[in-house]
C-alpha cells in the first residue's frame, strides 16, 4: 500500500527532515491520526528508494519527540496524544512592545505548542545562520524582519526567506518588498501610519507654535516616519523642525516634541530634565509624545501620549493565522493614543 510519505532528490533539504516534514503534514491533513501504523524502515525505504538508515534517521527523530512509538514486534505507530506545533520566532531584540506582542501571541495560540526564540540583533550574517539551522525543523517561523536597510543586507534577507516556505512564514511588523508567496503578514507601514496618528491629534497639534521632532540614531524606519511627518506638516500648514541632537535650546513653551525612539531611552529622559529645569509643564507649557506603546506608558508622566501600531492585535492576529490556517496581509491598527503629556 502507498504510504502518501513523498520527498524530492532534488531538494537540498536533508532526505530524513524531508520525511518528517511529509509526515507532520498528513498528520495535520488527518491522513495519519493517533494509532495509525507507519510503513516499516524496509518498506519505506523500498517505495522511496531510499537507504534503510535514512529511514531509520528520520523514525528516531520522530521517536524521541513523540510523534512516534515503537510497539514490540510490530513497528511504529502514530502515539495517542497529538503532537505540538513546533513554532520558531525570530525577533531582533526583545523590548517592551515586543514582549506585548509575544504575550498576546502565546495567549490565542493555545497549548499544543512549543514555542522556540531567537535574537538577531538586527546582524544579517546571525540571521542567516538561524534559517540555516532551522530550515524544515519546525512548522511555523515567526519573523521580525528588522536590518538595516541597505540594498546589500535587503537582498540577503529576501534570499533567507525565500527558502522558508510560505505556508510556514508569518512576518511581522513590516512588510518586505518583493517577497511573492502565500505567506501572513501583520505590519505597519510606518510613512502613512504617523501621518494618520498625527491627523487625529490636528487640533490640539494647532495650539502649539511648532512641532519639535527629535530622531537620534537608530531607529531604521526615520527615513519613513519622517516623510509622513513632513507630508502632514506641509498639508496643515504646521510650523516644524527636525533635530539630530537634543540640546536645552530647541525646548520652548508653547511648543510639542516627537520623539521617534524615546522608549525610556535617554532622549526621553534628558528632555524631561530639561524642560524641569526651565520650568515647563509638560502637558501644559510643552506637549510630549513619544512612538511605540507600551504597559508603562501609562505610568509615565502621569500618562505619556504615543504614537503607536497596535502590537497586542499583531500577536492576535499572528496566531490567529496558524489556528485557523488562513494567512493573509494585513495592516495593522495605528494610533495616536492620548495621554497627559500633550
Amino acid at each position: 500500500m502507498h504510504s502518501e510519505i513523498l520527498i524530492s532528490k532534488d531538494s537540498k533539504t536533508p532526505i530524513y527532515k524531508q520525511l518528517m516534514q511529509s509526515i507532520y503534514s498528513l498528520i495535520d491533513s488527518n491522513i495519519y491520526k493517533p494509532g495509525d501504523s507507519l510503513p516499516s524502515l524496509n518498506e519505506l525505504a523500498k517505495e522511496l528508494d531510499i537507504s534503510k538508515e535514512t529511514v531509520k534517521k528520520a523514525y528516531l527523530h520522530l521517536k524521541e519527540e513523540g510523534t512516534i512509538e515503537p510497539v514490540q514486534g510490530k513497528g511504529f505507530f502514530f502515539a495517542k496524544k497529538d503532537r505540538k506545533t513546533k513554532i520558531l520566532i525570530l525577533f531582533d531584540k526583545i523590548s517592551t512592545y515586543k514582549q506585548v506582542l509575544f504575550s498576546s501571541f502565546a495567549s490565542n495560540i493555545g497549548n499544543s505548542v512549543e514555542m522556540t526564540i531567537r535574537l538577531h540583533n538586527q546582524d544579517i550574517a546571525l540571521f542567516e545562520h538561524f534559517i540555516d539551522e532551522n530550515l524544515d525543523d519546525f512548522d511555523y517561523y515567526i519573523i521580525a524582519p528588522h536590518f538595516p536597510l541597505t540594498p546589500k543586507i535587503q537582498s540577503r534577507l529576501l534570499q533567507s526567506l525565500k527558502r522558508i516556505s510560505s505556508n510556514k512564514l508569518i512576518i511581522l511588523d513590516r512588510h518586505v518588498d518583493n517577497l511573492s508567496g502565500n505567506f501572513g503578514c501583520v505590519y505597519q507601514d510606518f510613512e502613512n501610519d504617523v501621518y494618520d496618528g498625527l491627523s487625529q491629534g490636528l487640533a490640539e497639534i494647532k495650539k502649539f507654535n511648532k512641532l519639535n521632532i527629535l530622531s537620534t540614531k537608530g531607529s531604521l524606519y526615520a527615513q519613513y516616519i519622517k516623510k509622513g511627518i513632513e507630508r502632514f506638516c506641509k498639508e496643515y500648514q504646521i510650523d516644524y523642525k527636525i533635530h539630530t541632537k537634543l540640546s536645552s535650546d530647541i525646548i520652548a513653551k508653547q511648543e510639542i516634541y516627537l520623539i521617534l525612539n524615546g522608549q525610556l531611552d535617554t532622549e526621553l529622559i534628558d528632555l524631561v530634565k530639561i524642560a524641569q529645569a526651565k520650568n515647563c509643564e509638560i502637558g501644559k507649557d510643552i506637549g510630549l509624545i513619544s512612538y511605540n506603546e507600551s504597559p508603562i506608558n501609562e505610568i509615565i508622566l502621569n500618562g505619556l501620549t504615543v504614537l503607536s501600531t497596535d502590537f497586542e492585535m499583531m500577536g492576535a492576529l499572528s496566531a490567529k493565522m496558524i489556528v485557523e490556517k488562513d494567512f493573509k496581509k494585513i495592516k495593522c491598527d495605528f494610533n495616536l493614543i492620548k495621554r497627559n503629556t500633550f
